[in-house]
């Protein structure tokens, strides 16, 4: 077959084929005679998380987006493989919202919530908070949905992948809203990171991006929810920063800030657009770390230290914060949590060196990765850092005694047990 890649081309996938089936028959059909077998999304991760070595991927591209609103229970139902951005659009228009969004608008809802993909706010949980049902094809072609009421739920809202292939998903909606974005420059990091709660305490949601090694913040941006009144004008600094509009854009990495402008949330969350690509186009490499909330000053400030090594290799990093959860595979499992990110130029030798003393500067933070993106952890070091993985592992052996769906990523894990561990098969 002709080769496979992820987004960023980082990845060659080790899958034998990729399906893109165009009804979800198709994919109960597929799951059914296929020995191994993994869903994948629209490729955005830089890990393999999504990969199947020696079998096979499903990609639900191909099947057609379905969006319904049930304004009763005040939820929507959507077919796992439509992307966010579809997704926004359809709910802005019929007069709904979700809470929260991810960066970028072209991921799936059944990718990005099965890998903890996140936005930002101190209230806000991940993306797969949201969730109040799925409907997972299971390794025999039958499906079922798993709903609040069923404890496994908790586990499957961020399951990699290793439950099954999720078709349906059923999320929480909220009456549509306004979001003015207001972006300020040249703030110093060392004022910043002083007055870090009172700045990600801002807005509804807030990032700060830039170079870790640069004395100054490149940008805060803050995402206020607009009410029925005019929102009062922004201050034209914030710890240093210069507020600015969208006539006085800095250089960056491909941002769309729509700054000062008051505009629907499906548009003033996502930092990207879906009409055009996000970021650096995908030459690029990612990694994100969580750390809990009141560690987060000391964590960047270990990062900055280390800033004259990761500037020359770095297009950004990002942080910003997220609520704890109950969901056993999330980064924020019952921790508010602060996210770390670096969008890395493509070196990937070094970036590679760079992660792994990244990870030894936070290791007394317990840091916990994105699983979509580029980490060094052992298995250890995940079991660890997330309580709930045994737990997880278990419950997918027990559904899938077979390991159809195993995650390739923790291959090293699949013989791991409550109290101890067992040698893979």
């Amino acid at each position: 077959m002709p080769t496979e890649t992820n987004w960023a081309g980082n990845l060659t996938y080790r899958a034998a084929a990729v399906h893109h089936p165009a009804t979800v028959a198709e994919v109960h059909d597929l799951v059914a005679r296929l020995p191994r077998v993994r869903a994948l999304g629209t490729r955005h991760s830089f890990s393999a998380v999504a990969d199947r070595p020696g079998g096979d991927l499903i990609s639900l591209d191909a099947v057609p987006p379905e969006i319904t609103v049930d304004p009763a229970a005040m939820t929507v139902s959507v077919t796992g493989g439509t992307r966010y951005g579809e997704l926004a659009v359809a709910l802005h228009s019929e007069g709904f919202a979700l809470h929260n969004t991810g960066s970028l608008p072209h991921i799936s809802v059944a990718g990005a919530t099965a890998t903890g993909t996140h936005g930002s706010g101190d209230a806000n949980g991940i993306l797969s908070t949201a969730v109040v049902a799925l409907e997972v094809v299971r390794a025999d072609g039958t499906s079922e949905t798993v709903g609040r009421g069923d404890p496994a739920l908790a586990a499957m809202a961020v399951g990699l992948g290793m439950f099954g292939v999720i078709t349906r998903m059923v999320l929480e909606i909220q009456p549509t809203y306004q979001v003015r974005q207001d972006v300020y420059v040249g703030a110093p990091w060392d004022g910043v990171l002083e007055a870090f709660d009172e700045i990600m305490a801002g807005a509804y949601s807030v990032s700060l991006m830039g170079d870790l090694g640069a004395p100054v913040l490149a940008q805060i941006w803050q995402k206020t929810r607009v009410g029925d009144e005019p929102p009062a004008p922004a201050p034209r600094s914030l710890h240093g920063g210069r507020w600015y509009d969208d006539a006085d854009v800095p250089a960056g990495i491909g941002l769309n800030p729509r700054a000062g402008l008051v505009g629907p949330w499906s548009e003033r969350l996502p930092h990207f657009r879906l009409d055009a690509p996000p970021s650096v186009g995908g030459d690029e490499l990612q990694t994100e770390y969580f750390v809990a909330r009141r560690h987060a000053v000391d964590a960047v400030r270990a990062l900055r230290a280390m800033g004259e090594r990761i500037s020359p290799h770095l297009h950004a990093a990002e942080i910003r914060t997220v609520a704890a959860d109950d969901l056993w595979l999330s980064p924020a499992y019952r921790r508010d949590s602060v996210s770390i990110g670096f969008t890395w130029r493509k070196h990937p030798e070094q970036v590679h060196a760079l992660i792994g003393d990244i990870e030894a500067a936070l290791a007394g933070f317990a840091p916990r990765p994105h699983w979509g993106k580029l980490h060094r952890l052992s298995n250890t070091d995940l079991v660890e850092r997330f309580p709930r993985l045994r737990d997880a592992l278990d419950l997918a052996r027990s559904r899938d005694p077979a390991g159809k769906f195993a995650p390739d990523v923790l291959t090293g894990l699949r013989g791991v047990s409550r109290g101890r561990a067992r040698p893979a098969a």
